[in-house]
């Protein structure tokens, strides 16, 4: 509740303060003391210079990071990572701003869902009994390789399995990436060129679909000439109207984003897509204000200028990177404001494994919603959203019902996905589960039961 000072202003439960991008200067690191400007913002050199190992990093950070942080950076990647390390330098950099402070690496919040390490997760629930590699069900319902029909009118094409970064929490851990020793990832068994072809045979047949995000993996690991070949394609095919093009390297590598070949690129898709009334929009993945600098808002602005409509955001709540209300709109706002892309959702993390530390309950979300509405003008308040196996994107408050003692919350949807057929109705209730270690005693001790009884039968 909003109250008076002293002076007799109003003191909002959030005070808004525009702030400045600023890009921190990356020769702090022991290993860039000579990296030049220009090699810093060459696309080139930043995919040359990604960290993928311990090794490489303690090369780069040398003692600004205590041991212990390496030795709990290499048993997690041993023991638990779902996802191999790969750090471009532009994202790096935006890790251990104060380097006064040895600890803050621990406790930073790019670090703690980019370079996850095993103190972070949970002893007794790393994962939930209910996690999956495939939580959404992505391949159950691939009409074509990569090619996913959950939703009526809309299509996720997975054009390609990597990224020029790895995030701990992706939800596609079971096939983006390369293994690691906890995982072994699925590999696509066809050639691009066939994978393409097929995605665009399923799409000619099927014109009730109008909307196509083109994602993976990221674009921006797709050469270019290929993923210009296939937006070609989908602006051949009438009903298509809206194309997403789904790229965390906007804020990992924006150096690619702003290279003239790319941009020119762009311009050309961006024109055909207006002539053709097709809305052409780039959604981009940013958690926390840290990850924003001038390279980012200087590639998200150049899109724009490309002809792009729009460059939305589409973040995920983690705990320890932005589960506070002034985190979100500190986000939202620098997003808006210096770098004009456009709050759009923030998703609930999905339940994969190794995740529950990552994870916030349902109440946290409806909350944190709740909290975020009336600062930001109604097109840039960010939905907050749970994506529910086998029914989609749903905002948090449209539960059906929810048990906050177990964690238990039940959702509803009205259409049928592609592995649904006319004799089902495909309304039912679709369930979600709250992390664990959140419950109450007696929800922690009901889940628990649970698994003794399930292990004794």
């Amino acid at each position: 509740m909003a109250s008076k000072s002293s002076a007799g202003r109003t003191v909002q439960p959030y005070e808004y303060r525009r702030r400045e991008l600023v890009e921190p200067d990356w020769t702090r690191f022991p290993g860039w003391r000579t990296v030049s400007a220009q090699e810093f913002s060459s696309a080139q050199w930043q995919r040359s210079h990604c960290v993928k190992s311990v090794k490489q990093l303690h090369e780069v950070l040398g003692d600004l990071v205590p041991e212990e942080f390496y030795a709990d950076l290499a048993q997690d990647q041993q023991d638990h990572a779902t996802m191999s390390m790969l750090l471009p330098p532009q994202m790096l950099n935006t890790m251990l701003t104060d380097v006064t402070t040895s600890s803050s690496m621990f406790t930073d919040p790019v670090r703690r869902y980019m370079l996850p390490v095993a103190s972070d997760r949970l002893a007794h629930w790393p994962s939930h009994p209910r996690a999956s590699r495939d939580s959404l069900h992505e391949h159950d319902m691939w009409v074509a390789e990569g090619l996913t029909h959950r939703y009526p009118t809309k299509v996720l094409a997975e054009l390609v399995p990597t990224c020029p970064q790895y995030c701990g929490h992706c939800t596609r851990m079971d096939l983006v990436g390369t293994s690691t020793p906890s995982v072994t990832k699925l590999k696509l068994a066809g050639k691009p060129v066939d994978r393409y072809a097929a995605m665009i045979d399923y799409l000619r047949g099927h014109p009730q679909i109008r909307d196509v995000v083109v994602s993976g993996g990221d674009v921006a690991n797709v050469p270019w000439r290929q993923l210009e070949s296939f937006l070609d394609q989908l602006l051949q095919i009438e009903s298509i109207r809206d194309i997403r093009l789904a790229t965390k390297a906007l804020m990992g590598l924006p150096q690619h984003w702003l290279q003239p070949d790319v941009l020119e690129g762009m311009h050309r898709v961006a024109v055909r897509a207006r002539r053709q009334g097709v809305s052409l929009a780039v959604h981009t993945h940013v958690n926390t204000v840290n990850s924003l600098t001038p390279a980012v808002a200087a590639a998200a602005k150049a899109l724009l200028e490309a002809g792009v409509r729009d460059v939305r955001n589409q973040g995920v709540l983690l705990r320890g990177v932005n589960d506070a209300p002034g985190q979100l709109l500190d986000l939202s706002f620098a997003l808006l404001d210096e770098a004009m892309i456009t709050p759009y959702y923030f998703y609930m993390c999905d339940m994969i494994p190794a995740s529950e530390h990552w994870r916030l309950p349902l109440s946290r979300a409806q909350e944190l919603q709740h909290a975020i509405m009336g600062y930001l003008p109604g097109f840039a308040t960010p939905r907050i959203v749970c994506d529910v196996p086998f029914v989609g994107k749903r905002w948090v408050h449209q539960a059906e019902s929810y048990d906050p003692v177990r964690g238990i919350s039940t959702w509803t949807k009205n259409y049928r996905t592609s592995i649904e057929t006319c004799d089902d109705p495909g309304t039912g209730d679709y369930v979600y589960y709250d992390p664990i270690d959140t419950l109450p005693t007696a929800g922690q001790r009901w889940w628990g039961d649970q698994m003794e009884r399930g292990r004794a039968s």
